[in-house]
């Protein structure tokens, strides 16, 4: 009799051993009560100077608005396509890139007021500040939606 107790023991054990085996990479997935940490992507692309607080009064000029800018290099020598990649702060505001192609060892300013877009500066078009100056993340995202590079300044930044 004790040897049946002991294989059905055995059974039991081996099957919560398998449940368990089959759960854990549903859980690592992000099917459980947390949610995976974001992915970053190895990118040649990164955030460069940030200018996140307009020299001079805030007087939402176009002039004012335009002097808020972020950078965006490609370290890499290969071209990179930004067409889907996205530009983000902390509250939401966010600018997709169209057809733009990053050369090797360039880089480009995205900057916040209206503008021609030529091969130096880009433009979001706004007519109101993206960038809080006491405190902000801008968040950098590939066409797949994973952070390439994130950059923080003020009272959360580092």
């Amino acid at each position: 009799m004790s040897r049946h107790i002991s294989r059905i023991a055995v059974a039991v054990a081996g099957a919560a051993a398998l449940a368990a085996t089959v759960a854990l990479p549903a859980m690592a997935a992000g099917h459980g009560h947390h949610a995976p940490p974001p992915q970053h992507s190895r990118s040649a692309v990164a955030l460069g100077a940030i200018q996140y607080d307009s020299p001079g009064r805030d007087d939402r000029s176009n002039r004012s608005l335009n002097a808020e800018w972020v950078t965006v290099k490609n370290t890499g020598r290969l071209p990179v396509n930004l067409k889907g990649w996205t530009l983000a702060d902390k509250s939401g505001h966010s600018y997709r890139f169209g057809n733009l192609r990053l050369n090797g060892h360039s880089q480009i300013r995205v900057h916040t007021g209206i503008g021609h877009d030529n091969r130096r500066d880009i433009y979001q078009d706004r007519r109101a500040y993206v960038w809080d100056n006491t405190g902000d993340t801008a968040t950098l995202r590939n066409d797949h939606r994973r952070i390439v590079d994130a950059e923080s300044w003020g009272r959360h930044g580092h």
